[in-house]
Protein backbone atom coordinates (compact mmCIF):
# COMPACT_ATOMS: atom_id res chain seq x y z
CA UNK A 1 0.00 0.00 0.00
CA UNK A 2 1.46 3.50 -1.04
CA UNK A 3 1.75 5.59 1.63
CA UNK A 4 1.59 9.64 1.81
CA UNK A 5 4.83 10.40 3.35
CA UNK A 6 2.81 13.95 3.86
CA UNK A 7 0.19 12.32 6.08
CA UNK A 8 0.10 12.58 9.42
CA UNK A 9 0.10 10.16 12.13
CA UNK A 10 -0.15 9.85 15.97
CA UNK A 11 2.05 8.89 18.96
CA UNK A 12 -0.59 8.35 21.53
CA UNK A 13 -2.19 11.37 21.74
CA UNK A 14 0.48 13.39 19.81
CA UNK A 15 0.00 14.07 16.06
CA UNK A 16 2.93 14.09 14.11
CA UNK A 17 2.33 16.16 10.91
CA UNK A 18 4.60 14.10 8.40
CA UNK A 19 5.70 10.48 8.31
CA UNK A 20 9.69 11.89 8.35
CA UNK A 21 11.34 12.10 12.10
CA UNK A 22 14.82 13.92 12.70
CA UNK A 23 16.73 11.46 14.33
CA UNK A 24 18.79 12.49 17.56
CA UNK A 25 22.73 12.12 16.84
CA UNK A 26 24.70 13.27 19.25
CA UNK A 27 27.32 16.04 18.68
CA UNK A 28 24.55 17.25 15.81
CA UNK A 29 21.18 17.44 17.13
CA UNK A 30 21.38 20.91 18.71
CA UNK A 31 18.48 23.33 18.73
CA UNK A 32 19.32 24.90 15.39
CA UNK A 33 19.82 21.78 13.65
CA UNK A 34 16.19 20.77 14.79
CA UNK A 35 14.80 24.05 13.83
CA UNK A 36 16.17 23.33 10.60
CA UNK A 37 14.73 19.96 10.38
CA UNK A 38 11.02 21.16 11.03
CA UNK A 39 11.26 23.70 8.09
CA UNK A 40 12.13 21.58 5.95
CA UNK A 41 9.51 18.65 6.36
CA UNK A 42 10.16 16.45 9.41
CA UNK A 43 7.13 15.87 11.16
CA UNK A 44 8.74 14.94 14.29
CA UNK A 45 12.74 16.19 15.40
CA UNK A 46 14.76 14.64 18.48
CA UNK A 47 17.36 16.18 20.72
CA UNK A 48 20.37 14.05 21.07
CA UNK A 49 20.43 11.39 24.32
CA UNK A 50 20.29 13.29 27.43
CA UNK A 51 22.25 11.54 30.50
CA UNK A 52 19.53 11.08 33.51
CA UNK A 53 22.48 10.99 35.77
CA UNK A 54 23.63 14.49 34.27
CA UNK A 55 20.07 14.94 35.33
CA UNK A 56 20.09 13.72 38.47
CA UNK A 57 23.39 15.94 39.21
CA UNK A 58 23.12 18.50 37.50
CA UNK A 59 26.37 17.68 35.80
CA UNK A 60 27.65 21.36 34.25
CA UNK A 61 30.59 19.13 31.95
CA UNK A 62 27.92 18.04 30.12
CA UNK A 63 27.15 19.51 26.82
CA UNK A 64 25.26 22.46 28.15
CA UNK A 65 21.58 23.32 28.76
CA UNK A 66 18.77 21.96 26.92
CA UNK A 67 16.46 24.45 24.99
CA UNK A 68 13.27 23.74 24.05
CA UNK A 69 11.55 26.20 20.91
CA UNK A 70 8.28 27.48 20.33
CA UNK A 71 8.73 26.36 16.86
CA UNK A 72 10.69 22.82 17.26
CA UNK A 73 6.71 21.31 18.29
CA UNK A 74 6.24 18.36 18.40
CA UNK A 75 9.60 17.58 19.94
CA UNK A 76 10.93 14.14 21.19
CA UNK A 77 13.99 14.39 24.03
CA UNK A 78 15.50 11.11 24.55
CA UNK A 79 17.27 9.85 27.67
CA UNK A 80 19.25 7.14 28.62
CA UNK A 81 20.55 5.25 31.78
CA UNK A 82 20.20 2.05 33.36
CA UNK A 83 18.27 3.09 36.73
CA UNK A 84 14.25 3.26 36.42
CA UNK A 85 13.72 5.56 38.96
CA UNK A 86 16.54 8.25 37.89
CA UNK A 87 15.19 7.95 34.95
CA UNK A 88 11.75 8.19 35.79
CA UNK A 89 12.26 11.15 37.87
CA UNK A 90 14.35 12.83 34.50
CA UNK A 91 11.07 11.84 32.53
CA UNK A 92 9.60 14.09 34.69
CA UNK A 93 11.87 17.17 34.48
CA UNK A 94 11.99 16.57 30.69
CA UNK A 95 7.93 16.77 30.15
CA UNK A 96 7.96 19.78 32.52
CA UNK A 97 10.25 21.67 30.08
CA UNK A 98 7.75 21.19 27.20
CA UNK A 99 9.00 18.04 25.20
CA UNK A 100 5.89 16.12 23.36
CA UNK A 101 7.33 12.67 23.93
CA UNK A 102 10.05 11.37 26.10
CA UNK A 103 11.98 8.40 23.96
CA UNK A 104 14.21 5.96 25.89
CA UNK A 105 17.45 4.97 24.32
CA UNK A 106 18.32 1.28 23.86
CA UNK A 107 19.82 1.90 20.66
CA UNK A 108 23.59 3.30 21.40
CA UNK A 109 26.35 0.72 20.85
CA UNK A 110 29.21 3.13 21.61
CA UNK A 111 31.31 1.75 24.67
CA UNK A 112 31.56 3.93 27.32
CA UNK A 113 27.35 4.05 27.31
CA UNK A 114 27.26 0.29 27.06
CA UNK A 115 29.69 -0.26 29.80
CA UNK A 116 27.13 1.69 32.04
CA UNK A 117 24.32 -0.71 31.21
CA UNK A 118 22.78 1.70 29.64
CA UNK A 119 21.95 2.25 25.59
CA UNK A 120 21.74 -1.23 23.51
CA UNK A 121 23.09 -3.39 26.38
CA UNK A 122 19.36 -3.01 28.14
CA UNK A 123 18.17 -5.22 25.33
CA UNK A 124 20.20 -8.03 26.72
CA UNK A 125 18.46 -7.41 30.09
CA UNK A 126 14.90 -7.14 28.90
CA UNK A 127 13.65 -6.89 32.59
CA UNK A 128 15.57 -3.92 33.21
CA UNK A 129 14.68 -2.50 30.40
CA UNK A 130 10.76 -3.33 30.95
CA UNK A 131 10.91 -1.94 34.49
CA UNK A 132 12.99 1.54 33.15
CA UNK A 133 10.07 1.79 30.64
CA UNK A 134 7.12 1.51 32.74
CA UNK A 135 8.49 3.47 35.60
CA UNK A 136 9.08 6.18 33.19
CA UNK A 137 5.54 5.74 31.28
CA UNK A 138 4.17 5.88 34.71
CA UNK A 139 5.62 9.16 35.66
CA UNK A 140 4.66 11.13 32.78
CA UNK A 141 1.44 12.28 31.03
CA UNK A 142 3.57 12.64 27.38
CA UNK A 143 3.68 9.58 25.23
CA UNK A 144 6.47 7.88 25.74
CA UNK A 145 8.69 6.09 22.76
CA UNK A 146 11.82 3.40 22.56
CA UNK A 147 14.47 3.39 19.92
CA UNK A 148 16.25 0.49 19.34
CA UNK A 149 18.92 -2.13 17.98
CA UNK A 150 17.82 -5.53 16.72
CA UNK A 151 20.38 -6.90 19.23
CA UNK A 152 24.04 -6.84 20.77
CA UNK A 153 25.05 -9.52 18.27
CA UNK A 154 25.61 -9.78 14.41
CA UNK A 155 22.25 -11.80 13.43
CA UNK A 156 20.26 -11.25 16.67
CA UNK A 157 16.52 -11.32 16.42
CA UNK A 158 16.39 -9.83 20.61
CA UNK A 159 14.15 -6.76 19.50
CA UNK A 160 11.83 -9.23 18.26
CA UNK A 161 11.17 -10.44 21.49
CA UNK A 162 11.93 -7.30 23.74
CA UNK A 163 9.65 -4.72 21.48
CA UNK A 164 6.34 -6.65 22.69
CA UNK A 165 7.22 -6.85 25.71
CA UNK A 166 7.59 -2.64 25.85
CA UNK A 167 5.01 -2.02 24.30
CA UNK A 168 2.69 -4.25 26.66
CA UNK A 169 4.55 -1.60 30.01
CA UNK A 170 3.68 1.68 28.49
CA UNK A 171 5.69 2.37 25.00
CA UNK A 172 3.41 3.66 22.72
CA UNK A 173 5.81 3.93 19.43
CA UNK A 174 9.23 1.92 18.71
CA UNK A 175 11.94 2.78 16.38
CA UNK A 176 14.43 0.02 14.97
CA UNK A 177 17.25 0.77 13.76
CA UNK A 178 17.82 -3.48 12.41
CA UNK A 179 21.81 -3.29 12.63
CA UNK A 180 23.09 -5.10 15.79
CA UNK A 181 25.00 -2.39 18.09
CA UNK A 182 28.07 -4.53 17.23
CA UNK A 183 27.54 -3.75 13.58
CA UNK A 184 27.92 -0.04 14.82
CA UNK A 185 27.43 2.04 11.68
CA UNK A 186 28.58 -0.43 9.14
CA UNK A 187 27.18 -3.26 6.88
CA UNK A 188 23.41 -2.82 6.25
CA UNK A 189 19.64 -2.36 8.16
CA UNK A 190 17.97 -5.49 7.69
CA UNK A 191 14.46 -4.32 7.44
CA UNK A 192 12.57 -8.13 7.22
CA UNK A 193 13.12 -7.81 11.23
CA UNK A 194 11.37 -4.07 11.35
CA UNK A 195 8.42 -5.77 9.00
CA UNK A 196 8.11 -8.83 11.47
CA UNK A 197 8.40 -5.69 14.47
CA UNK A 198 5.35 -4.01 12.84
CA UNK A 199 3.58 -7.81 12.74
CA UNK A 200 3.92 -7.96 16.59
CA UNK A 201 2.73 -4.42 18.13
CA UNK A 202 -0.02 -2.54 18.37
CA UNK A 203 1.59 0.44 17.74
CA UNK A 204 3.77 2.58 15.20
CA UNK A 205 6.57 1.53 15.05
CA UNK A 206 8.98 4.06 12.92
CA UNK A 207 11.82 2.33 10.63
CA UNK A 208 15.48 4.27 10.79
CA UNK A 209 18.56 2.93 8.60
CA UNK A 210 19.86 3.45 5.43
CA UNK A 211 17.38 5.87 4.14
CA UNK A 212 18.41 8.88 1.84
CA UNK A 213 16.32 9.14 -0.60
CA UNK A 214 13.01 9.14 -1.69
CA UNK A 215 12.52 5.93 -3.00
CA UNK A 216 14.11 4.39 -0.10
CA UNK A 217 11.42 5.66 2.32
CA UNK A 218 8.67 5.33 0.19
CA UNK A 219 9.55 1.61 -0.50
CA UNK A 220 10.62 0.64 3.17
CA UNK A 221 6.90 2.49 4.28
CA UNK A 222 5.45 0.14 1.53
CA UNK A 223 7.36 -3.13 2.35
CA UNK A 224 7.34 -2.69 6.37
CA UNK A 225 3.60 -1.48 6.98
CA UNK A 226 6.19 0.98 9.00
CA UNK A 227 4.17 4.35 10.39
CA UNK A 228 7.59 6.38 9.29
CA UNK A 229 11.00 6.61 8.78
CA UNK A 230 13.85 8.07 10.52
CA UNK A 231 16.39 10.32 8.86
CA UNK A 232 19.86 10.67 10.72
CA UNK A 233 23.04 11.11 8.31
CA UNK A 234 22.03 11.96 5.27
CA UNK A 235 20.79 15.60 6.51
CA UNK A 236 23.61 16.11 8.24
CA UNK A 237 24.72 19.52 6.43
CA UNK A 238 21.90 18.58 3.96
CA UNK A 239 18.19 19.72 4.87
CA UNK A 240 17.37 19.64 1.17
CA UNK A 241 17.32 15.78 1.48
CA UNK A 242 14.10 16.05 4.00
CA UNK A 243 12.08 18.46 1.73
CA UNK A 244 13.56 15.54 -1.21
CA UNK A 245 11.77 12.73 0.41
CA UNK A 246 8.74 14.10 1.24
CA UNK A 247 7.92 15.64 -1.99
CA UNK A 248 10.19 13.79 -4.35
CA UNK A 249 11.42 17.60 -5.55
CA UNK A 250 14.98 16.54 -6.66
CA UNK A 251 16.00 20.15 -6.71
CA UNK A 252 19.78 20.74 -5.64
CA UNK A 253 20.49 23.92 -4.11
CA UNK A 254 22.95 26.60 -5.84
CA UNK A 255 25.74 27.38 -4.11
CA UNK A 256 24.19 31.09 -2.89
CA UNK A 257 21.21 28.75 -1.40
CA UNK A 258 23.59 26.62 0.62
CA UNK A 259 26.39 29.28 1.79
CA UNK A 260 23.19 31.13 3.39
CA UNK A 261 21.35 28.17 5.24
CA UNK A 262 25.01 26.87 6.28
CA UNK A 263 25.23 31.03 7.40
CA UNK A 264 21.77 30.96 9.19
CA UNK A 265 23.07 27.77 10.80
CA UNK A 266 26.02 29.26 12.27
CA UNK A 267 24.63 32.25 13.50
CA UNK A 268 21.64 29.91 15.62
CA UNK A 269 24.21 27.47 17.08
CA UNK A 270 26.38 30.51 17.93
CA UNK A 271 23.24 31.98 19.54
CA UNK A 272 22.77 28.51 21.33
CA UNK A 273 26.24 27.58 22.37
CA UNK A 274 27.85 30.54 22.68
CA UNK A 275 30.69 31.78 20.39
CA UNK A 276 33.38 29.90 22.22
CA UNK A 277 31.95 26.46 22.12
CA UNK A 278 30.23 27.10 18.55
CA UNK A 279 33.31 28.14 17.12
CA UNK A 280 34.72 24.55 17.84
CA UNK A 281 31.23 22.22 17.31
CA UNK A 282 30.53 24.16 13.67
CA UNK A 283 33.83 22.75 12.21
CA UNK A 284 32.18 19.51 11.07
CA UNK A 285 29.53 20.91 9.56
CA UNK A 286 31.39 22.83 7.10
CA UNK A 287 32.55 19.82 5.35
CA UNK A 288 28.96 18.51 5.39
CA UNK A 289 27.06 21.65 3.86
CA UNK A 290 29.93 22.45 1.46
CA UNK A 291 30.45 18.86 0.33
CA UNK A 292 28.53 16.72 -2.71
CA UNK A 293 30.65 18.16 -5.01
CA UNK A 294 29.38 22.06 -3.84
CA UNK A 295 32.60 23.72 -3.07
CA UNK A 296 36.87 22.04 -3.18
CA UNK A 297 37.71 20.63 -0.77
CA UNK A 298 40.37 23.07 0.15
CA UNK A 299 37.97 25.58 0.51
CA UNK A 300 36.24 23.61 3.53
CA UNK A 301 39.71 22.86 4.93
CA UNK A 302 40.41 27.28 5.17
CA UNK A 303 37.10 27.27 7.31
CA UNK A 304 37.91 25.20 9.74
CA UNK A 305 41.55 26.98 10.04
CA UNK A 306 40.11 30.33 10.36
CA UNK A 307 39.47 31.65 14.16
CA UNK A 308 36.36 33.44 14.70
CA UNK A 309 32.59 32.84 13.28
CA UNK A 310 33.08 36.77 11.90
CA UNK A 311 35.66 35.53 9.62
CA UNK A 312 34.02 32.22 8.62
CA UNK A 313 31.11 33.70 7.40
CA UNK A 314 33.04 36.48 5.56
CA UNK A 315 34.72 34.17 3.75
CA UNK A 316 31.69 32.42 2.82
CA UNK A 317 30.35 35.34 1.51
CA UNK A 318 33.16 36.31 -0.51
CA UNK A 319 33.08 32.85 -2.15
CA UNK A 320 29.29 32.85 -2.83
CA UNK A 321 28.27 36.74 -2.80
CA UNK A 322 24.81 36.49 -3.99
CA UNK A 323 24.38 34.90 -0.43
CA UNK A 324 23.87 37.78 1.18
CA UNK A 325 20.38 38.82 -0.62
CA UNK A 326 19.37 34.66 -0.17
CA UNK A 327 20.10 35.16 3.71
CA UNK A 328 18.24 37.92 4.19
CA UNK A 329 15.44 36.75 2.56
CA UNK A 330 15.30 33.87 4.68
CA UNK A 331 16.39 35.49 7.91
CA UNK A 332 13.64 37.51 7.70
CA UNK A 333 11.27 34.30 6.94
CA UNK A 334 12.24 32.46 9.77
CA UNK A 335 9.60 31.36 12.74
CA UNK A 336 10.69 33.92 16.12
CA UNK A 337 10.45 30.61 17.51
CA UNK A 338 11.17 31.71 21.35
CA UNK A 339 13.60 29.52 23.21
CA UNK A 340 13.86 28.62 27.00
CA UNK A 341 17.15 27.82 28.23
CA UNK A 342 16.44 25.29 31.25
CA UNK A 343 18.49 23.96 33.89
CA UNK A 344 18.95 20.59 32.39
CA UNK A 345 22.25 19.42 31.29
CA UNK A 346 22.76 16.92 28.39
CA UNK A 347 25.08 14.50 27.68
CA UNK A 348 28.07 14.88 24.74
CA UNK A 349 27.91 10.69 24.31
CA UNK A 350 27.46 9.11 21.09
CA UNK A 351 24.01 8.08 19.63
CA UNK A 352 22.11 5.43 18.54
Amino acid sequence: MQVDLQSPWRIGTVEIPSRLVLAPMAGVSVQAFRRQGRRYGAGLVCSEMVSCAGLQHRNERTLGYLRIASDEHPLAVQIFGSEPVTMAEAARMIEAAGADVVDINFGCPVRKVTKTGAGATLLDDPQRACRIVSEVAGAVSVPVTVKMRRGLENGSRTCLDVGPRLVEVGAASLTLHPRSAKQMYTGFADHSLTAELVERVDVPVVASGDIAAPADARALLEQTGAAAVMIGRAAQGNPWVLREILTSDSAEPNREEVVAELMVFIRETARELGEQRATSFLKKFYGWYLGRGRFPRQFKAELTQLPTIADVEQRLLIAAPGAADVLEHLEAELPAGEAIELDLPISIYGGG
